[in-house]
């Protein structure tokens, strides 16, 4: 007989000092079991009506080769003492994606750090700054955790509106596209621009559970949107180091740019994303006709101070 479960509430309401990484890890692991099917994974299905969706807990632990009773333990978020070679064994049963076999190790073995890094100040190297400067033709901005834009450049400004103009506290991607409809109108696939950054918001919250501004920031946004609330119960996860952005701007209509975002290799928790254009194409014009109305409409925004940690 299936076990007896329900899905939990998502986390996300949670406007305390950290978000609880027992109940995340639980739920990471619950949602990633009823993705499954028995045929999905090589096991026999007799066709009993199934309670819950997905594989039951003893499949689960039958394929990860643990008893039911640890991968139990381990899903009800205790995951003390789990070695990587279990977490190993469960993330391959689970068919887990390198981001996700990530996730699952920042919740069940969090790093044990001497200070807390949420507290530690998210600073812009003075010589990146200079390098959006001089990237004249192409947007490219500097994002660090809980998808705060740190800095900027003129063509980002005249691209996505001029972040200086917002309060610092405000200069959130997470923010900006789950409450304000001019950016919803902005990008043309809203729904998957959404996805990537409650994908990356997960990840920041695997990482650092403790960080008091990430769970404000979940909090405000789980009461505010709607949106926000169906994608962060998920618990998806993803990296996405590349793609293609389609936009519809209120200047020069619309606009398909690919971007690439980069690590960068002295603070792993920013990351430079720049946007540029196909050669000769009709977005390649309207990005030079933006970047002619933006010298003379906007200033880059590199030289601001960085929303506080």
């Amino acid at each position: 007989m299936d076990e007896q479960e329900h899905a939990a509430g998502p986390t996300a309401g949670n406007t305390g000092g950290a978000l609880d990484r027992r109940a995340e890890l639980s739920e990471f692991l619950r949602t990633r079991r009823a993705r499954l099917k028995p045929e999905d994974v090589g096991l026999p299905d007799f066709g009993r009506h199934r309670r819950v969706p997905g594989l039951r807990r003893e499949e689960l632990a039958q394929l990860a080769g643990v008893s039911v009773a640890y991968y139990t333990r381990l899903e009800q978020g205790n995951g003390r003492n789990v070695s990587a070679e279990v977490l190993d064994a469960i993330a391959r049963a689970l068919r887990l994606t390198g981001a996700e076999h990530a996730h699952l190790t920042h919740l069940a073995k969090p790093k044990q750090h001497k200070k807390k890094p949420s507290v530690r100040a998210q600073v812009v190297r003075g010589t990146l700054r200079q390098l959006l400067d001089t990237m004249d033709g192409v947007p490219a901005y500097v994002a660090g955790r809980r998808t705060d834009i740190l800095a900027w450049n003129a063509m980002a400004a005249s691209l996505f509106g001029d972040w200086a103009e917002l309060p610092p506290q405000e200069r959130n991607w997470a923010r900006l596209t789950f409450l304000r409809p001019d950016y919803h109108d902005l990008f043309l696939d809203w729904e998957q621009k959404a996805i990537d950054i409650v994908c990356h918001l997960r990840m920041d919250a695997g990482c650092y559970p403790e960080d008091p501004k990430l769970a404000a920031l979940v909090g405000e946004l789980s009461v505010k949107s709607e949106e926000f609330r169906r994608l962060w119960a998920t618990h998806d996860v993803k990296e996405k180091s590349h793609g293609v952005k389609r936009f519809r701007h209120p200047l020069v209509g619309e606009l398909t740019l690919n971007f690439e975002s980069l690590s960068l290799p002295d603070d792993s928790d920013q990351m430079l994303i720049v946007y540029h254009a196909e050669p000769a194409s009709p977005s390649a014009e309207a990005l030079r006709l933006l970047a002619s109305w933006g010298r003379d409409a906007t200033r880059a925004g590199s030289g601001f101070q960085a929303p506080p940690a």
